[in-house]
């Protein structure tokens, strides 16, 4: 059985270490903590991760966050993933930093990401992970503080965070979603 689990973020060095690319920063650890590594593919860096008769396949969008839709649709339908197996880690400025949400559907809550993938799957019934970014920003400068680094204290916790949204995929695939959700929501 194939899963197909996107990280959103956006390429390029100067995104590397944003808070917008969280999704591509979880699944770098996840690669790197099963020994895997990425190969550069249209529309994308992909992965494969086995474990327990499960596939999963790792893709970091190669579209920018504003088309992820293209990407995600692209290797959904390249690998014969249905949507019910797919999920998306995302950023969240609603929720506190360090902050896990996992839902298996909702709106795009105003994220260009999120909005992308709905219009191009034409529904909103997909899973997604949503790491809080927190919203430690002033009026208009939204944008600004998405696209910038984290904070020192921030990157210290990052790696704990990193390693239980890693744990939360897994279960993801094994579990399903009502167990996922129970075990990992606001831990």
């Amino acid at each position: 059985m194939k899963y197909l689990i996107a990280g959103l973020g956006n390429i390029g060095d100067e995104y590397r270490n944003t808070r917008h690319n969280i999704g591509f920063k979880m699944l770098d650890a996840l690669a790197e903590s099963s020994n895997i590594f990425f190969a550069t593919n249209r529309y994308g860096d992909t992965a494969e991760l086995k474990h327990k008769g499960r596939t999963f396949v790792l893709l970091k969008p190669s579209t920018y966050m504003n088309l992820s839709g293209k990407a995600v649709n692209y290797w959904l339908a390249k690998e014969k993933i249905p949507t019910e197996r797919l999920l998306i880690v995302t950023d969240d400025l609603a929720l506190p930093f360090g902050a896990v949400r996992i839902r298996g559907k909702g709106s795009d809550g105003g994220h260009n990401g999120l909005k992308s993938i709905q219009e191009t799957l034409g529904n909103f019934v997909y899973a997604r992970m949503r790491f809080g970014i927190g919203s430690e920003f002033n009026k208009g400068q939204q944008i600004d503080y998405v696209l910038t680094d984290w904070t020192p204290e921030q990157s210290k916790a990052l790696p704990e965070r990193l390693k239980k949204m890693g744990e939360a995929v897994m279960a993801f695939g094994i579990m399903g979603m009502a167990h996922t959700m129970s075990t990992y929501n606001g831990k």
